[in-house]
């Protein structure tokens, strides 16, 4: 088994709050940028190759969910460390879409979401990804 670092970067529009990714079980990561129309946030996983061909398995504290269907928690309101927030929410941004050879191009691979949900609050639950899924970074 193989396991190769992967340089991630989430990008959330539109965010009508303050969001944080999150690591291991309660630490959070602050937007390494941030203004009025996005926060950006960057960090790394690791990627297993257990040799079968197969998707890879993404391990680390940001990796999160079972195996094969792991995702990276985006928090905002009080979970991302607004504490007088009237939000408290958790975005999980599957990794499912991202494939060996983007991994092999060794750029950043990055995803937009939304951070906006349907009722006007944060995006919650599992959202879906802008612009065709994960890209290699241009």
């Amino acid at each position: 088994m193989t396991d190769q670092n992967v340089s991630l970067r989430i990008i959330v529009e539109n965010p009508p709050v303050r969001f944080a990714v999150q690591r291991g079980k309660v630490e959070l990561l602050e937007a390494t940028s941030a203004n009025a129309t996005q926060q950006v946030f960057e960090f790394s996983v690791r990627a297993r190759d257990d040799g079968s061909g197969g998707a890879p398995n993404f391990l680390g504290p940001f990796a999160q969910g079972p195996v094969g269907g792991r995702f990276v928690y985006v928090n905002s309101g009080t979970l991302g460390g607004e504490p007088n927030s009237r939000w408290t929410r958790r975005a999980k941004v599957p990794l499912g879409g991202i494939t060996w050879s983007m991994i092999k191009k060794g750029s950043v691979i990055e995803a937009r979401i939304a951070g906006t949900a349907r009722d006007g609050g944060p995006a919650c639950a599992t959202v879906p990804l802008l612009g065709g899924g994960w890209n290699v970074a241009q």
